[in-house]
């Protein structure tokens, strides 16, 4: 398996690098297994249709990822499907004042669950976004989740972690570890692919109801 410094000591030149960056990353996406997103597709449609809460969750650039999941389930897919009721979708990353609150007085690894626990109802979802799948807040989140009646999604990258094994659905992007970039640029594709086929389903949709 590539890593970035191999592809830079094979390709130093800025452009045959990128060139070769894009190919790493075409390989990366091609070898997800399109049923698991699949999977986390029909899972956002059944939470939409039950009127059941999405929680969002990752850290670092895997925090940005979460915002922008929510951005364009709760107000893009919602915008161009017409939709009269919109993707019920939290990012727990958003909140400055409070994840700082939680970290600062019980320890980041709560400063997920912490935010379930006032929030969360069973039959919810809960996404992780983490390339490595240790992150501890959220594996502690997936588990409360587990144990609380709701429902786990994963997206994984490196050998996929510990999330794996407490997610009900788990989309793994397999890359040599530490290829943080690649990961999180997969995660980043997936959240587009989701939001495009669910603005294309629901379009559809809705074009039937009105013939």
């Amino acid at each position: 398996m590539k890593t970035i410094p191999q592809i830079y000591a094979a390709a130093p030149d800025p452009a045959k690098f990128t060139s070769a960056y894009f190919t790493h990353l075409s390989e990366c996406l091609a070898a997800i297994d399109p049923e698991s997103v699949a999977a986390v597709i029909r899972e956002m449609m059944d939470a939409h249709a039950a009127n059941r809460r999405i929680f969002v969750a990752g850290n670092g650039g895997s925090a940005a990822t979460a915002s922008h999941m929510v951005n364009d389930l709760a107000a893009d897919v919602a915008r161009k499907a017409k939709l009269e009721v919109p993707f019920r979708v939290i990012a727990l990353t958003d909140n400055t004042a409070l994840i700082t609150a939680i970290a600062n007085d019980t320890g980041y690894e709560n400063a997920f669950v912490n935010q379930l626990k006032a929030w969360f109802e069973p039959g919810d979802r809960f996404l992780a976004i983490t390339a490595s799948g240790n992150s501890p807040n959220l594996l502690r989140a997936a588990e409360w989740v587990r144990e609380h009646g709701g429902r786990v999604i994963g997206f994984t990258g490196f050998d996929g972690g510990k999330l794996p094994e407490l997610c009900d659905i788990c989309v793994h992007v397999k890359t040599a570890r530490g290829e943080y970039g690649v990961v999180e640029d997969a995660h980043l594709v997936l959240n587009h692919v989701i939001s495009n086929y669910l603005i294309s389903a629901f379009s559809e949709k809705a074009g039937a109801a009105s013939k």
